[in-house]
């Protein structure tokens, strides 16, 4: 944050813990070049001393409240329309705090691990040069990791910044051109909130009470406590020396492209560390409730694959709560389906089955996930096509929320029925009709009632799949993209994926 206080106050200050003394501070989301949510109550707080009176004053409004007992105070302005004009916030209680370039449009929360964290500035050099603009109406607030053990009002940022040249490599990629495509579209400031941190799995960016309403809370602590009594002090001793080897191996991975073969070392598991159940969420998203914002894109689910049936369980239980905590039982929740990668093992089903537990969440009212399937890399953890998935999730709240009548989804599995020795395969959203894109289908498998699964080939039949393998002389099961890295061209008139599927729950 970068205040201009009176004289006596300073940045350290604002980010110091409270105290009955302290000067008033503001939430993590309020600083300068801040983004406000047009269009909905705007809540603003912070702290301040004990019964201090404070007064709030933005774009003619000024609105009053009174400390807590604790400092705490919180004030909520009429919604506003968007504007790209700045106006400055202002705070005024013993002490001023003036909030300069801030502008009113529309702010999403960018969350989750590696791939939504990736910045612009590890992209392929064409896309950091279509990146690399001055884009004043494109903003981000990074949140600086942490990890906690009880939930904070208080998170260090680094700062509010807008797009441009020198500064665009910060951004997380997806949100940054998410933003950008919007921003494009509405002509209004967009502001990314981007609180993401790699390698976590989604234990730790739940709160308490959503661990143990997906009844895997006991099961969750056990496996915390084991793991933190897998690292005595002398294991955490040696960590730094074995990530700093590993780190040197990868850099002469990347320059001489000899391949590193040291394992990662995963980080320790100790009350610090952001594997800990409810870490991140403590850290890192209840200290922006309950900030007005209009949706949450979420990139995440890398680090669960090895338990699928519990992310199945998990992933609902974490955006109820999310929305809960921000008073919002429809508040927008929009997801990147994990795309195509072998894990060393491409024909194995392990990544399929996340990705199926991923698509459950779209029980839930105002969810969409946006299908990457086919722009991963089998080979890399990190696939480079950024602006493409920031693409697909920028078609889904355009035609969701913005009202704009785009295409947003590719084909869905609707069906199969038996037409002699094939299935015939219907869909959602197939626009025109199905297109196979360089080849035939890919990646289809059909099986009998003994549940062995052949690969199959289909006839494409305007928006319907007749899909037959000789080897299966009466099928009756189905599956499309089925496995870790699979070799998917199936789309609609629109040029967007066909979602993996499977009709079977074998």
């Amino acid at each position: 944050m970068r205040f201009r206080p009176l004289p006596l106050l300073s940045l350290p200050l604002l980010l110091m813990p409270f105290t009955a003394r302290s000067a008033i501070t503001l939430a993590p989301l309020f600083g300068d070049h801040a983004v406000l949510q047009c269009d909905k109550p705007l809540p603003v707080w912070g702290r301040a001393g004990a019964d201090e009176k404070i007064a709030v004053s933005f774009r003619g409004q000024t609105v009053y409240a009174t400390a807590s007992s604790d400092g705490r105070w919180i004030v909520y302005l009429d919604p506003i329309t968007a504007s790209s004009e700045p106006a400055d916030l202002v705070v005024a209680g013993t002490t001023t705090i003036s909030v300069h370039d801030v502008v009113v449009g529309e702010v999403w929360l960018a969350s989750g691990q590696s791939n939504m964290e990736w910045p612009v500035s590890f992209l392929r050099e064409d896309e950091k040069k279509i990146a690399a603009v001055d884009l004043p109406l494109v903003r981000q607030l990074k949140i600086e990791r942490a990890s906690a053990s009880h939930p904070q009002d208080s998170a260090k940022t680094s700062g509010w910044e807008t797009a441009s040249p020198a500064t665009v490599g910060n951004f997380s990629a997806v949100g940054y051109f998410f933003a950008r495509e919007l921003q494009r579209k509405l002509g209004v400031p967009v502001g990314i909130v981007n609180s993401s941190w790699g390698g976590t799995e989604i234990e730790a960016w739940m709160s308490a009470a959503s661990r143990e309403s997906a009844s895997l809370g006991a099961a969750i602590e056990a496996r915390w406590q084991k793991a933190m009594s897998e690292w005595p002090p002398e294991r955490i001793a040696r960590y730094p020396a074995e990530m700093a080897a590993w780190q040197k191996a990868d850099a002469r991975e990347k320059a001489t492209h000899v391949k590193n073969t040291l394992p990662w070392p995963r980080p320790p598991a100790t009350i610090d560390s952001a594997a800990m159940p409810g870490g991140l969420f403590n850290a890192m998203i209840a200290p922006l409730q309950p900030g007005a914002i209009r949706g949450i894109i979420w990139y995440q689910g890398e680090s669960n694959v090895e338990r699928p049936n519990e992310y199945a369980q998990l992933f609902p239980a974490m955006i109820r709560s999310w929305r809960a905590n921000w008073g919002d039982d429809h508040l927008p929740f929009y997801f990147v389906q994990l795309p195509n990668y072998a894990d060393g093992k491409p024909n194995a089903r392990t990544w399929a089955r996340l990705r199926e537990a991923q698509a459950k969440a779209l029980e839930l009212p105002a969810t969409a996930m946006a299908v990457a399937i086919d722009v991963g890399d089998a080979e890399n953890l990190h696939p480079t096509a950024k602006m493409e998935i920031a693409r697909r999730l920028a078609l889904i709240a355009k035609a969701k929320i913005y009202g704009v009548s785009v295409d947003f989804s590719g084909p869905v599995f609707q069906g199969a029925t038996r037409e002699g020795p094939a299935l015939r395969v219907r869909f959602t959203h197939t626009g025109a009709a199905l297109v196979a894109q360089d080849r035939p289908v890919q990646s289809l498998e059909i099986a009998g009632a003994d549940k062995v699964f052949f690969a199959a080939n289909a006839k494409i039949d305007r928006d319907t799949l007749l899909v037959s393998s000789p080897k299966v002389k009466e099928p009756v099961a189905v599956r499309y993209a089925w496995s870790n890295a699979p070799l998917a061209n199936l789309y609609n008139g629109a040029g967007l994926p066909a979602a993996p599927f499977r009709s079977d729950d074998w």
